[in-house]
């Protein structure tokens, strides 16, 4: 699956995107929601309060990014 990446700083939305049509949305917990297509095909996921959730993620990978500059 291709996936574009777009975060929408302002309401702090992380999207995953691939191609197609949703037709369903499932909130896997909160904050967390995938988007089906109509053949019940994974085709997006969305993450509400994304920089809440990936704190956890993002400033390891931070720390790492600015040893290695």
């Amino acid at each position: 699956m291709n996936l574009k990446v777009h975060y929408d700083e302002e309401a702090d939305v992380l999207y995953l995107a691939g191609e197609g049509q949703e037709e369903q949305v499932i909130e896997v917990q909160p904050g967390l929601n995938l988007e089906l297509d109509s053949n019940g095909d994974l085709i997006g996921v969305e993450i509400l309060g994304a920089s809440r959730l990936l704190k956890g993620v993002i400033e390891p990978l931070r720390g790492r990014a600015l040893k290695l500059s």
